[in-house]
């Protein structure tokens, strides 16, 4: 298949990542080019460029203290290069184009292409994004959702045509049988508000173990205010890592503490974790509660401190070979491939199906004329 992947453009795809959906994005691209299909990934100037990478646009993402005036200039940037993008796939060559995007313009201009669309929804629904959806063409437009927990909550604006879990390539978080001989708690991700590091932080002083944390610090203020003050005996900031040096941290851990803020809609952080052998202690909050089971995590009371404490102290006992199964049971990247390229091939078949032939007595564009339909044109 001839597949263009759109991006979003607020970083690249590229490691180190800055987050989930840059990861899930270079995963898909990757593992379908390995596959042989035709690969065109639409995405930032410094994205990698072994992913077919078409680029479109310079990084659109604002520092804290960007203000109005940057955060409209981003707007603007992200607005005209896929409008640009949009209008210039209805000429392209492609079979089907995958939206990773979280834009409106790609879900509300998807029913002007000549061939289907799959857009992944990799968040819970709001205003811009909710409004492209509505106003999409449902016959050549298919939305999938990473959960069941992110299936829900689009019920309202629109049912999903399919629930595909995000995975993990399981080769690159090797499993660890024992964690490091001097004990630590581990957390990464990026550093924001809503990733609750704070409270993490404040856990792992409870357990009595220090946490080695890892990931970009996207607010300045956040780590300014909240994460500065805790740094000490009790918590390490070891920086943004490459991926050698992060699945390293994450496979020596006694535990891995995940501290949402929000419902988080898969939590790709959290299948690494249990990639790598290592048992889990997570807010129960948006998709967590589907990855771990009792085996492999235990889930701490939204919000609270105290209760990921009790439940790190917990995940700690659980067999990390029990993870290690969790983790190929339901995050397997290989099962995610299959996923994908069973709709696009649905989509296809369908939307050539639905495919409406001209009248007979109507030649087709650049058809040859007959004589007969010559003279009566003619007169």
């Amino acid at each position: 298949m001839r597949i263009g992947i759109i991006s979003h453009l607020k970083h690249p795809i590229a490691e180190p990542f800055a987050g989930g959906l840059e990861m899930h994005t270079f995963q898909l691209a990757r593992m379908l080019r390995q596959r042989g299909h035709d690969v065109t990934l639409f995405a930032t100037v410094r994205s990698d460029p072994d992913l077919g990478l078409e680029a479109i646009c310079s990084e659109t993402a604002i520092a804290e203290v960007g203000l109005a005036e940057a955060s409209d200039i981003a707007f603007f940037r992200e607005h005209h290069a896929y409008l640009s993008l949009m209008n210039s796939l209805r000429t392209r060559n492609f079979d089907i184009i995958q939206n990773n995007s979280l834009h409106y313009l790609p879900v509300s201009m998807a029913d002007a292409l000549p061939v289907p669309m799959v857009t992944t929804l990799h968040t819970p629904p709001f205003c811009w994004l909710e409004s492209g959806v509505r106003l999409s063409d449902t016959t050549n437009h298919a939305l999938v959702g990473v959960s069941q927990s992110i299936e829900r909550q689009w019920a309202h604006v629109r049912l999903l045509d399919a629930v595909i879990p995000n995975g993990i390539d399981l080769d690159r978080f090797a499993f660890r049988p024992f964690a490091d001989a001097d004990p630590y708690l581990v957390w990464y991700g990026r550093i924001v508000p809503e990733k609750g590091l704070h409270l993490a932080m404040d856990a792992a002083r409870q357990v009595g173990l220090p946490l080695r944390i890892a990931g970009p610090a996207h607010a300045e203020g956040y780590f300014r205010d909240e994460i500065g003050p805790r740094l000490g005996s009790y918590a390490r900031y070891e920086g943004h890592l490459a991926h050698a040096d992060l699945a390293s941290l994450i496979g020596g851990a006694r535990a891995f503490l995940c501290s949402p803020m929000w419902d988080e809609p898969y939590g790709l952080v959290v299948a690494e974790a249990l990639a790598c052998g290592v048992p889990v202690a997570a807010f129960a909050r948006g998709a967590i509660p589907e990855i771990i089971d009792s085996r492999s995590g235990v889930l701490a009371t939204p919000g609270d401190s105290g209760s990921l404490a009790l439940a790190a102290l917990a995940a700690m006992q659980l067999d990390r070979r029990a993870c290690r199964a969790r983790a190929f049971a339901i995050c397997d990247a290989e099962k995610m491939i299959d996923g994908y390229e069973a709709i696009y091939a649905h989509m296809i078949r369908r939307m050539r199906a639905q495919a409406v032939p001209p009248p007979r007595d109507e030649p087709y564009p650049g058809q040859p004329v007959s004589a007969s339909l010559a003279a009566m044109i003619h007169g």
